[in-house]
């Protein structure tokens, strides 16, 4: 299993196109084979900044989803509303308590 992380910077009037954008495409995203969860967090100090995390069953499922027309479709739009270039970490557990 991985945890994929990115967070994304928005000019603040294209805010409520990437929720629209992410709202209409998150069921699709959480169906793609391999997904097994989906969350869309909110910075509380800057309303512009915003993080997905999902969780692959593994590298090639997130890959798969990478290389597919949705996600392509997805990240056209939501690149052209960035104020600022997006970071992505994949990352794995190494412990939990």
């Amino acid at each position: 299993m991985i945890t994929r992380i990115v967070k994304m910077t928005f000019d603040p009037a294209q805010v409520p196109a990437f929720q629209d954008n992410f709202e209409r495409h998150k069921n699709e995203i959480r169906s793609f084979e391999g997904c097994e969860k989906l969350l869309l967090l909110q910075d509380l100090n800057d309303q512009r900044v915003f993080f997905t995390y999902s969780w692959w069953q593994s590298e090639k499922h997130l890959n798969q989803y990478r290389q597919s027309e949705l996600f392509t479709e997805v990240w056209a739009f939501t690149k052209s509303l960035f104020a600022d270039k997006p970071q992505a970490w994949s990352v794995k557990v190494k412990d939990q308590l």
